[in-house]
């Protein structure tokens, strides 16, 4: 298993068709991050799995614990991750800041809640009966969003704040995330980056994203190469925070592996400036 249990640099979203270039590339400071649904039940995609955990530090990014719902965690979901932790040894967890389970109702998204008093209470328990499930503390990733919802008591930075100051999680900031919901509701993306809390954020997240028909939302679909104003505010918040494990997000219209390595050494050489005396 690989030793070093540290995210130093820039990483990539490890596919099924890149498993052989993963496992044998050299970049330095490379890591890779995977949803730990798709690796839970065995089989070969775990083996796999295993063998770039030996020569890379892994990151886990669930997408199905609906944290923001109205029940707790699924206590048999959180022992199988629990399972696959011990296993391959990630060096950070993350979760969403939403929900796709209410009552007997699923849904195969990450969907919004309003940030009352309530939710934050609700929240705040299902991260820590989490961590407690895991024995680890984990990230929680500020969400994208499509619509407008009334009747916040919170506003969004303050609720991440605040669940990381009541749970100790750290925050997962997703730099397209605020790009993408900075266009579709109408707030300012920069003053967004420079308010979020520097000493709680333990990854940072860049992807593409595309339009709907119309052309009047952005959608985070993952599929593209990161926007230039995405990489902007990218630039933006290492000069704040400093550097900061940063991974390349692509779950659709997968390039080959030389192509996203070349978008990784974008991010890389961010964090290489960041670093450099001044």
């Amino acid at each position: 298993m690989h030793t070093s249990r540290t995210l130093s640099g820039a990483g990539l979203s490890l596919k099924a068709q890149h498993y052989a270039d993963a496992e044998r590339c050299g970049a330095n400071g490379l890591w890779f991050e995977v949803h730990p649904e798709n690796y839970m039940v065995g089989g070969p995609r775990l083996a796999w799995l295993e063998r770039v955990a030996a020569n890379h530090p892994l990151s886990l990014h669930g997408v199905s614990l609906s944290l923001a719902a109205d029940a707790e965690p699924d206590q048999a979901h959180l022992q199988r991750l629990r399972g696959l932790i011990e296993r391959v040894q990630p060096v950070l967890v993350s979760e969403h800041l939403a929900w796709s389970s209410w009552g007997d109702h699923y849904h195969p998204d990450l969907l919004p809640f309003p940030r009352s008093h309530e939710a934050l209470a609700r929240i705040a328990g299902n991260i820590q009966r989490t961590q407690d499930a895991l024995g680890q503390r984990i990230a929680i990733e500020n969400p994208s969003h499509y619509l407008r919802l009334d009747d916040h008591d919170w506003d969004e930075i303050d609720f991440l704040a605040e669940l990381a100051g009541r749970t100790g999680c750290g925050l997962l900031l997703d730099v397209n995330n605020v790009h993408v919901s900075a266009h579709n509701l109408g707030f300012n993306a920069a003053s967004y980056i420079d308010r979020f809390p520097a000493a709680a954020v333990l990854e940072v997240h860049l992807a593409g994203h595309s339009q709907d028909d119309a052309g009047d939302l952005l959608i985070d679909s993952h599929d593209a190469n990161v926007a230039d104003p995405v990489w902007a505010l990218y630039r933006r918040l290492i000069q704040r925070i400093g550097p900061r494990p940063t991974l390349i997000e692509r779950d659709d219209r997968i390039p080959t592996f030389d192509v996203l390595l070349a978008e990784r050494e974008t991010a890389q050489a961010v964090l290489d400036l960041a670093r450099a005396p001044t």
